[in-house]
């Protein structure tokens, strides 16, 4: 069991799948619940997991309802959620969380669970950042075996290459973040993150290189930047460029918010909307060493 009260997994433990944002496919669902047994858990899906209203998997009353039971169920000790997309907003504020704070567990996934991630950080208890059903079966072996070492307390850290990028530097603090836009939408709202003397993890999907601009400049003007220790990159997939080109690479946009503040910073960290999606723990300590040939996290 960690200090913070949230037991590690063991074999024989419940998994549940649940659905609080957009609706999947019940093949991606199918083949994750088939590993995960392979790996030892029973695992549950939750009643409106597989369904469908609209964009969404549900209503938000079936959405709510299916999280809120997977929440209050005493023998449920990870929630991993299907996918993102969007959708967890809608539902976040309407759920009672007495149930999780007497008796914690491990919520998963990325993207628009940051929503969740964000919660579960307030209350300064750790959750899961690492992939979800949608993305089992592209997966590498490398990030599936990320999320069973994370749920069991077999994850000690990462040494990866360190990418020409980099701002070297060693840095300590509680690991948080997620989305980039959505941290962005949740500054100065009830489930902001409180950054001082943080490691800030980020990654996105899709979004214009001018976007990215914009979003980094309401973090240096909410000064968001002048409080966190460390900065981790993963994935910026399938960023876009205007017709007339922005002129910088999503690297560089970075970068130019840095250019005073010696932090250390990793560039290509695996994970995010990638298939290398690695697993990182929020709300443990870590410290990040940002070297010339290699960057190493250690939980």
């Amino acid at each position: 069991m960690m200090k913070n009260g949230i037991p590690y997994l063991k074999k024989g433990d419940l998994i549940i799948i649940t659905s609080p944002a957009k609706f999947i496919e019940k093949e991606h669902v199918v083949f994750s619940q088939k590993y995960l047994e392979s790996k030892g858990f029973r695992v549950k899906i939750s009643p409106h997991c597989l369904g469908q209203n609209n964009y969404f998997s549900g209503t938000e009353l079936e959405r709510r309802s299916d999280f809120q039971k997977a929440i209050d169920d005493p023998e449920v000790k990870a929630i991993l959620c299907s996918r993102g997309g969007y959708g967890s907003v809608r539902i976040i504020d309407d759920l009672q969380w007495a149930a999780f704070l007497r008796n914690p567990k491990w919520i998963i996934g990325f993207s628009d669970i940051t929503y969740f991630h964000n919660k579960i950080n307030g209350f300064e208890l750790p959750s899961i950042h690492a992939t979800m059903p949608l993305n089992f079966s592209t997966n590498t072996k490398e990030a599936l075996n990320s999320l069973t070492s994370a749920l069991t307390g077999k994850l000690d850290g990462y040494k990866i290459k360190s990418s020409d990028y980099n701002k070297l530097g060693k840095g300590q603090g509680t690991l948080i973040g997620g989305n980039l836009s959505i941290l962005h939408a949740l500054i100065g709202t009830n489930d902001d993150l409180d950054y001082g003397g943080k490691i800030l993890f980020i990654e996105d999907l899709s979004e214009n290189l001018y976007v990215i601009d914009r979003i980094l400049y309401s973090f240096e003007k909410a000064g968001i930047f002048n409080k966190i220790k460390g900065l981790i990159v993963g994935g910026m997939t399938d960023l876009k460029d205007t017709e007339k080109p922005f002129g910088k690479t999503y690297q560089e946009i970075i970068l130019d918010r840095f250019t005073y503040n010696r932090i250390p910073i990793c560039f290509n960290f695996p994970a995010g909307h990638i298939d290398n999606n690695q697993a990182i723990i929020f709300g443990k300590t870590i410290n990040l060493v940002v070297e010339k040939d290699n960057t190493t996290l250690e939980f």
